[in-house]
């Protein structure tokens, strides 16, 4: 049986930079993969999402070249040329993926893991079944897309983000369930591409997790490019026909109404994967398909950690590697590992708009019980955006009246995913409203107006 220092089950970017970590610290280190390097993220989510909004972020701009001075006819795009660019960044990265693990002399193994007593585990692949044995073995088998009874995904009307990634045909129509993260980016792509999109949500507004503020900017910009929005709306059913789906859905006051289209999207959450691996065998707590660990990823079953979407909230990938690197050093003996703060990892949605956050809501913040200020600086103020025809956005800080500490942050508008990392530095160095605004920010850029609204929570904002 090989036996190992550290194996990790689930080789996504919780999983990998969890084993590449422990390579680094000296530990013989093997990951299990069941599919392929990079998990969901690199082969079915944020990369080659990303790929996609960025075929349909420059299909906007072609529609917009007589403002910049430019002028073209008969513009057209090819849905499978974009989808199959997508696939390639996506193979690309994943390919990546397995250069490091051969870099870091990590081996892969490849199956399915499951724990069969303390320290050792059955990898299974075609039928058969292989040993291994490792003194602490970290689970980072990630999470898969809700679903709920009556509203099943087929992989041909009613798609998950994976159907959703990879149409065979471009759909003029489209439900989609859910206005979180992945439905809103889900929306946002093919209603930039010229889709009739109408987005059904179960609470009173989209993008929930969000700052209200920011929430209703977005939802404002997304009903001005001709999204339908359907908040405090419940799908109750899915009727299936030869080539749409017409869905009934429930106003919060009871009104129901029908509507037709062509697919629909499901992006109602995610739940964990915690089946078929061992868990109730080994003695692992699971709280609502989620396992539960501290916050050095320890489940409290000892030589055993869990990291990533398994483990529950945020479920981000810039997390879970983190989580990774927190449980590697923790495994290998490093002093002063620090656990990690939820409130300090910031949270990017690519849409159009963008949206950006860390830390807490201004409504959060008021619950707190703290005395709090509040900044606010709009892209209209800032030359950079005006220059880049970008004058949609606003940037929102909420910081404590007394001690001055940034609570949160919040953005809408183009490149806000690139910008809140500043925050999220402020937030994890402690800086304080004074340290900010004595902090020199580059002109023209559009990361002044993080300096704005700053200044703006003390009343002394220069450009509005």
């Amino acid at each position: 049986m090989d036996s190992f220092d550290v194996i990790v089950i689930g080789g996504g970017p919780g999983g990998y930079v969890c084993a590449i970590r422990c390579a680094q610290l000296g530990l013989k280190t093997a990951v299990v993969e069941r599919d392929r390097l990079g998990g969901i993220c690199l082969n079915w989510g944020c990369i080659p999402t990303k790929a996609l909004l960025r075929s349909s972020e420059i299909w906007h701009l072609m529609h917009r070249l007589n403002e910049f001075g430019f002028s073209a006819d008969n513009l057209k795009f090819d849905i499978a040329k974009i989808v199959e660019r997508s696939r390639k960044v996506a193979q690309q990265l994943s390919n990546g993926v397995g250069f490091l693990m051969k870099k870091h002399k990590i081996t892969v193994i490849a199956g399915e893991a499951k724990l069969t007593s303390p320290g050792k585990i059955v990898v299974t692949k075609d039928g058969n079944g292989t040993g291994y044995e490792a003194k602490n073995i970290v689970l980072a088998t990630g999470a898969r897309a809700r679903t709920m009874p009556g509203l099943e995904p087929d992989g041909n009307l009613i798609w998950t983000y994976r159907e959703a990634m990879v149409p065979p045909a471009f759909p003029k129509s489209l439900l989609v369930v859910g206005s979180g993260a992945i439905g809103i980016e889900f929306a946002s792509f093919y209603r930039t591409l010229g889709s009739e999109v109408t987005v059904v949500e179960v609470l009173d507004r989209v993008l929930p997790v969000e700052d209200e503020e920011i929430s209703a900017f977005a939802q404002k910009a997304f009903t001005k490019q001709g999204m339908k929005i359907r908040t405090a709306t419940t799908v109750e059913k899915l009727e299936k026909g030869g080539d749409n789906v017409t869905a009934t859905l429930k106003s919060k006051d009871g009104k129901t109404e029908t509507l037709t289209v062509e697919r629909v999207i499901l992006a109602v959450g995610i739940v964990g994967n915690v089946e078929n691996i061992g868990l109730e065998q080994a003695g692992v707590k699971v709280e609502k398909t989620h396992v539960v660990a501290d916050p050095w990823g320890a489940t409290g079953v000892p030589g055993l950690w869990a990291i990533g979407d398994l483990v529950g909230a945020p479920w981000l990938a810039h997390k879970a590697m983190h989580e990774g690197v927190i449980v590697a050093e923790k495994i290998a003996g490093v002093k002063g590992v620090h656990p990690l703060d939820p409130s300090k990892v910031a949270g990017c949605t690519y849409c159009w708009p963008q949206v950006a956050s860390v830390g807490m809501t201004e409504a959060k913040a008021k619950a707190s019980g703290r005395k709090i200020k509040v900044g606010r600086f709009p892209f209209i103020g800032n030359g950079k955006a005006i220059a880049l025809g970008e004058a949609e956005g606003l940037v929102k800080t909420v910081f404590d009246a007394e001690t001055g500490e940034l609570l949160g942050a919040h953005m809408v508008g183009t490149e806000v995913t690139e910008l809140i990392q500043g925050y999220t530095i402020a937030r994890t160095g402690e800086l304080t409203d004074e340290d900010l605004a004595h902090t020199i920010f580059p002109h023209p850029t559009l990361s002044e107006m993080m300096h704005e609204a700053v200044l703006d929570a003390d009343k002394k904002a220069l450009h509005i």
